[in-house]
């Protein structure tokens, strides 16, 4: 076949099944492979949407200049639809980005203009507000905003989903992407959700974005916003792409996480692919663990390749000077329960028992807070601080039900969720749960992480 130009390439790419890195998991875990798109990543397909309804909207006009900020690859993606079209280009970038993505951009007949990162969105320097400003200076220019343009959205409801529901047969189950602008995590399982409602779609984001805690309490948090280095998901703003409606789940992936798993795609599955596309994989494979069941589909994206990572995550000098180099001694949560006793018992309550049976378990053990279980499911926790103010606020309480006064569940963890992870996770919520090989429940404290750090 013929094509008339490189952007009509765009799309249809495969899906591939994770082999020995979903081993052990119940279901199929796919991916699908975005990296086979002309500009090495999914942008592409929202890019030239973007370009293509400015087009229609007389909003970009023959002669112009797109200007964008981007993490890279959706520069890359316009700059394709510019070569093609007869664009001029210029795009702002955080300063964490690559250099291999900032060479591609001007390779491809781009400016590029690099802004700090650790700045707020609303300063002046921030690549957002440099490219609003070029767009109001520049005659005849036209700013995209990945973030808050519909058209991202749009563009995966018309390619990405479809595809998926199509290469999948319609057994598609379970659907796992990274959010970052938004638009192919929404966008697909808009479509996916359309064709199957019980379809369960599940948001991989970093620690230091603000999505996962938005979407769980509705609250905007800007402590939840510190800097972080994994390029491409998360945010410290809410696009208007990021549909929290249709994200049913989230998964906070860390750093090291994310740049340990980008290696062991491309080591033992063959798939050389950037380092949001390790954060995909690991979140969805955690929650994959405790979640898919036989017959299940999970399908994630992989949004780019590797080679604009070559100076990070694939760089053995790098990943040692940011402590992220596998460490096969490095203590993980099986390693912390694997030192209990045989006999060893979950203390726990079930949602029947009395507030004042809680207490007084609690004051016995010498614990802080205990998980709630209920014909052994875990369905939620108490601990002594929440009790303690919702008592004073309440005295009648302690005559309650546990069931009256518990709070959320304890998050499960992978037996391979390593100390960092662990204590990222317990830094921001309560105690977390795991599992051993019998499936006996084990819960995980702050002091069980330091005891293992000291030990």
């Amino acid at each position: 076949m013929i094509y008339n130009s490189i952007i009509e390439t765009i799309g249809n790419t495969p899906m591939i099944r994770l082999n020995k890195l979903a081993k052990g998991i119940k279901g199929d875990v796919l991916v699908k492979v975005e990296y086979f798109n002309p500009g090495n990543s999914m942008k592409d397909r929202m890019a030239i949407k973007m370009v293509e309804d400015a087009e229609k909207a007389g909003i970009l006009k023959p002669g112009g200049t797109i200007i964008e900020g981007t993490s890279g690859n959706t520069g890359m993606g316009l700059a394709l639809a510019a070569v093609a079209k007869g664009y001029k280009c210029i795009f702002t970038m955080a300063d964490k980005q690559s250099k291999e993505k900032i060479d591609i951009l001007k390779a491809v007949g781009a400016e590029v203009i690099v802004c700090p990162t650790n700045v707020a969105p609303e300063d002046p320097r921030s690549y957002y507000s440099v490219a609003r400003k070029l767009n109001a200076d520049i005659p005849n220019s036209f700013y995209p905003n990945q973030y808050d343009n519909l058209s991202n959205t749009a563009a995966h409801y018309e390619t990405t989903g479809p595809e998926i529901w199509n290469d999948t047969e319609g057994k598609i189950t379970h659907y796992a992407a990274g959010v970052g602008t938004g638009g192919s995590m929404c966008g697909t399982a808009k479509y996916l959700k359309e064709q199957n409602p019980n379809i369960v779609t599940v948001g991989i984001d970093t620690y230091g974005s603000v999505f996962k805690k938005y979407k769980e309490t509705g609250i905007f948090d800007e402590k939840e916003v510190y800097p972080y280095l994994t390029e491409g998901i998360g945010e410290d703003i809410l696009p208007k792409n990021v549909n929290f409606d249709v994200i049913d789940h989230f998964v906070k992936v860390t750093d090291k996480d994310a740049a340990v798993m980008t290696r062991r795609l491309a080591r033992e599955e063959g798939l050389f692919v950037g380092w949001s596309c390790g954060s995909a994989v690991h979140g969805a494979l955690e929650w994959a663990k405790e979640n898919l069941k036989e017959g299940d589909v999970m399908v994630i994206i992989l949004p780019d390749h590797g080679t604009r990572y070559l100076g990070k995550v694939y760089n053995d000098d790098w990943m040692r000077n940011h402590g992220f180099l596998e460490d096969k001694s490095y203590a993980t949560a099986k390693d912390i329960i694997g030192k209990r006793p045989s006999d060893y018992s979950l203390i726990s309550v079930k949602p029947s028992d009395s507030v004042r049976d809680a207490i007084a378990l609690m004051n016995k053990t010498s614990v802080s807070q205990i998980p709630v279980l209920n014909g052994g499911e875990v369905v939620g926790s108490v601990t002594d601080t929440k009790l303690l103010s919702k008592i004073i606020e309440n005295p009648v309480l302690k005559d309650a039900h546990v069931s009256d006064v518990m709070e959320s569940s304890m998050t499960f963890v992978a037996g391979d969720s390593t100390l960092d992870v662990l204590s990222s996770m317990i830094e921001k919520e309560k105690a977390v749960l795991v599992r051993d090989d019998l499936g006996k429940i084990h819960i995980i404290t702050k002091h069980d992480i330091l005891e293992a750090f000291t030990n």
